[in-house]
């Protein structure tokens, strides 16, 4: 080959991503052996598909912002659906204005790329881009979800959604399934319309329908229900053939990403750490509460409080408005105190059997310049017990009809097309220098990821 012919398949090396929210690698196999999954199955031979882990806490936006950086929370500032407002007892939802590191899209644009991005978590609202970015479930309509702001026509006339309402998938499972659709359907449509009418060289394409349809509906698949599986089944073979339309539109000189944040399983039970603090001393709430707690209502005796998934914060002299323990040796006790008592004492009201599987310090997950920002104490859950920082709860368990399905860790997947994967035991984190290497794009010092090819 000419070297005038090397530097021009250079330039034409491109990527696309397909992100399956929740996806589980053991679901997908199981898929495969069902043969619910055709278009897959005939794409796997030319790769390699591996269970990845995710991060902790396992979800979405903190996974999704730990791919886009290549970095752990402690560099990109994101530990949550939500998290603490520093100094303060408020609390705020985590956006792209939080994200405190450069993302995959904006090195590959500042590389001279041209990328199509859409419906990533904590993308909203858009920053800018060499090219179309499209933001995700947080955006409040099409109109403020889009850079540059000249495609919101061409998406209303393609009936874009940005995400199911999770709102009127609670009132019932038909209602759950019938927003999955529509969403889904519209995310398809307005892929395809961007492979096919635009130039890119990077392409990312973000299925948020998958974790909403595991959350309402995996127990009725799980347990093979007559009404619900076949129709949660339906939906998964409508996946499976935008992936292979995804694919038949590739040329040789591009490869497609299909990945996962995390797994999911079957919700055994909600557990409510603020009870269970409570219920131990660490935790007091007013007397007379009002009818919707809020962590602005935590005690001034309180030693500690929690936040969803299972996000321990010492109330910490000096750090918190209302402090109380000190900093050093009465912080370290506290700490170890509760982390023995969760592993003890937090047990399956039924069976006995505990559900937390460890309690992680914080410094032993994450390291950078916003590590003071993170939990003190990160409980990890058995899996099947999904837990949640709700205040004002009365029993330490739930188990509703609404909620049925939950985020696991070390269930995520990855297919790579064309590329062989040595590593085992790699995480969401790794994904991201994976797809620089891909294309010929300088990895930044600072990413903690590490190519996977």
């Amino acid at each position: 080959m000419s070297f005038f012919n090397r530097l021009r398949g250079k330039r034409k090396r491109r990527v696309v991503v397909i992100g399956l929210d929740g996806t589980p690698y053991t679901f997908v196999q199981r898929a495969l052996e069902l043969g619910r999954m055709p278009n897959f199955a005939r794409m796997l031979g030319e790769g390699t598909f591996k269970r990845m882990n995710s991060v902790h806490p396992c979800v979405s936006s903190v996974a999704w912002s730990c791919y886009m950086t290549g970095k752990n929370p402690a560099k990109h500032g994101i530990y949550g659906f939500i998290d603490r407002k520093p100094g303060t007892y408020d609390t705020t939802i985590p956006t792209s204005r939080t994200m405190r590191s450069e993302t995959l899209w904006e090195i590959l644009s500042r590389a001279g790329k041209r990328v199509i991005v859409m419906n990533v978590p904590v993308t909203y609202p858009p920053r800018q881009v060499n090219g179309i970015l499209i933001s995700g479930f947080l955006s409040p309509k099409v109109e403020k979800a889009v850079y540059p702001p000249t495609e919101v026509g061409t998406l209303k006339r393609l009936g874009y959604i940005i995400d199911a309402d999770p709102w009127a998938a609670r009132e019932s499972k038909d209602k759950a399934l019938a927003e999955v659709n529509a969403a889904l359907d519209s995310r398809v449509r307005a892929l395809l319309h961007y492979m096919d009418n635009e130039e890119w060289d990077f392409l990312q394409c973000h299925v948020m329908e998958t974790d909403r349809l595991y959350h309402f509906l995996w127990e009725q698949m799980d347990t093979d229900d007559p009404v619900y599986a076949p129709r949660f089944w339906e939906v998964i073979a409508r996946i499976d053939q935008m992936l292979g339309e995804v694919y038949d539109r590739l040329d040789e000189h591009t490869t497609l990403i299909v990945m996962s944040d995390h797994g999911f399983c079957t919700l055994k039970y909600e557990v409510y750490v603020n009870y269970w603090l409570a219920q131990k001393g660490w935790l007091t709430l007013p007397e007379n509460p009002p009818q919707r707690l809020k962590l602005a209502d935590v005690g001034p005796h309180s030693l500690a409080y929690s936040l969803d998934p299972g996000r321990v914060f010492i109330n910490l002299r000096g750090r918190e408005p209302a402090g109380r323990v000190a900093p050093g040796a009465e912080y370290e006790v506290l700490r170890d105190e509760i982390a023995a008592a969760a592993l003890e004492d937090m047990r399956d009201p039924e069976t006995g059997a505990p559900m937390i599987a460890h309690v992680f310090r914080r410094e032993e997950l994450y390291h950078g310049p916003l590590l003071d920002q993170a939990a003190d104490l990160i409980l990890v859950s058995v899996d099947g017990y999904d837990l949640k920082g709700a205040m004002g709860k009365e029993t330490l368990t739930f188990k509703g009809d609404e909620l049925v399905g939950m985020h696991t860790y070390d269930d995520a997947m990855l297919w790579v097309q064309g590329q062989a994967i040595a590593a085992e035991g790699f995480c969401v984190t790794d994904v991201m220098p994976t797809v620089l290497r891909l294309m010929d794009v300088p990895i930044p010092d600072d990413v903690d990821g590490r190519v996977l090819i």
